[in-house]
């Protein structure tokens, strides 16, 4: 790999987390500029969340700018403090750097419109996605690549993978306390104003080294490490799986489900904007159709069609766009038996229930647990006892074994918000909904209808 001259003076990019994004090389602000990476301005970090906390508008671009931040802090920390001095020593290799950076930066390049839901809906891959955008000699990206060496695209995309041969790389951008981790929590809570989100990123960063298995932390910066494990614990329950953030995925991966519906019976109308969506519904898309697609290109898809003559879709279109998400009650296994029998008042009321309710568990949303017993290297922290001697977190931390392997949650059913609000002049329909709600008290479904 030839040499990468640095810029005269370095760009500077206001951040509202990180204060400055610093960017040293030429070739970072190529690919900062390039079509496949402005896309990011487009897509929404919080996804639904963003409908409960108002102020969670940031997109993956800023986030993205975060990661490679963030990374840009540890190199630099590595390079000054902890330079490899002999192969094989386990100490920082500085060429290893720029592999690194373009991998911080690019991490997220390949997520989707609404992310999570339309991968579950359209069954695609953002990481699969990610790795095609940066070696596939069709993008911008790819080309930027190219300029610092021809396999290059491919280091990168194999950091991605995971597969990349430095271990202390892969842990940088994808471990259990990694750049991406850490800026999406400190970002996630400065924007939506969850001050438990927040830990000391200054102090982790300066504990922080590698060694020949990666990465670890001094013993005497534990309270730190300890003080992110608890906030990205909190922030996935008070945040990530909030109740009425996943009333609202409920609501887009129904609308997502009966768009296809409709265009397989020949009812979608051509036009410019379904043209976008239709290889999606046809699940038959190519790399190109994929980046055409964003938040913006399915809102204003969405806007079309709430005015469609299919009832359900634009109602749906409609909930979705003016904030309607469905309500909730908590469920347990007792409970669970009745949840057939509300689909069949909720049917009465005169609602699909295959459209209008649904099961949400969030034990199934992405996030992964703490869970130091496994075998996976992502899922250790380590924490150095001496120069040859490392510990894992929860064997010196009592509050991380506290909650390690242990995942809080809860799974709901979800259902119109009509069936406990509606007040209607008509018996009938007055009767279901009172014979619903006596099966509901305090937020959680009864395992038998309480009585009048």
């Amino acid at each position: 790999m030839k040499s990468i001259q640095k810029l005269p003076r370095e760009k500077v990019l206001r951040d509202p987390v990180h204060n400055y994004i610093h960017v040293e090389y030429p070739f970072i602000l190529e690919l900062i500029d390039t079509r496949e990476f402005q896309r990011l301005r487009r897509i929404r970090q919080l996804g639904g969340a963003a409908f409960t906390f108002h102020g969670g508008e940031h997109s993956r671009f800023t986030h993205s700018l975060g990661v490679y931040e963030v990374t840009r802090q540890i190199v630099n920390n590595f390079n000054r403090n902890y330079p490899s001095k002999e192969a094989g020593d386990g100490l920082w290799d500085d060429s290893e750097s720029i592999v690194a950076l373009a991998a911080a930066l690019l991490h997220d390049v390949g997520h989707g419109a609404y992310s999570h839901t339309f991968e579950h809906i359209f069954h695609t891959d953002h990481e699969q996605f990610t790795q095609e955008i940066i070696t596939s000699e069709k993008t911008e990206i790819n080309q930027v690549l190219k300029k610092v060496s021809l396999d290059f695209p491919e280091k990168v995309a194999s950091v991605i993978n995971k597969t990349y041969p430095n271990p202390q790389v892969v842990q940088m951008i994808s471990s259990q306390i990694d750049a991406d981790r850490m800026d999406y929590l400190l970002r996630d809570a400065y924007m939506t104003g969850t001050q438990y989100g927040m830990f000391d990123l200054t102090r982790i960063l300066r504990v922080m080294r590698p060694y020949s298995g990666g990465i670890t932390f001094e013993k005497n910066g534990m309270h730190a490490v300890e003080d992110y494990i608890l906030s990205r614990f909190q922030m996935y329950q008070q945040v990530y799986f909030h109740p009425a953030s996943r009333g609202m995925e409920v609501v887009l991966t129904h609308l997502l489900e009966r768009a296809k519906y409709v265009y397989e019976q020949g009812e979608l109308p051509k036009n410019s904007m379904s043209n976008l969506l239709a290889p999606f519904l046809e699940h038959n898309f190519t790399l190109e159709d994929y980046l055409n697609l964003d938040d913006g290109v399915l809102n204003a898809n969405f806007s079309l069609l709430r005015y469609h003559h299919d009832k359900i879709l634009s109602d749906l279109a409609g909930k979705f766009l003016d904030r309607k998400p469905f309500k909730s009650v908590q469920i347990t296994d007792e409970s669970k038996p009745q949840i057939q029998y509300l689909k069949t008042l909720v049917e009465k009321v005169g609602f699909d229930s295959d459209y209008y309710t649904a099961l949400n568990d969030s034990f199934d949303l992405p996030y992964d647990a703490y869970h130091p017993d496994q075998k996976k290297p992502k899922t250790q922290i380590e924490i150095m006892i001496s120069d040859s001697n490392w510990m894992e977190l929860s064997k010196l931390s009592k509050i991380v074994e506290a909650i390690s392997g242990k995942q809080e949650g809860d799974e709901r059913f979800y259902f119109p918000r009509v069936m406990i609000k509606g007040n209607s002049q008509d018996p009938e329909l007055q009767e279901l909904y009172a014979e619903f709600q006596s099966y509901i008290k305090n937020g959680e479904l009864l395992s038998q209808r309480e009585e009048a």
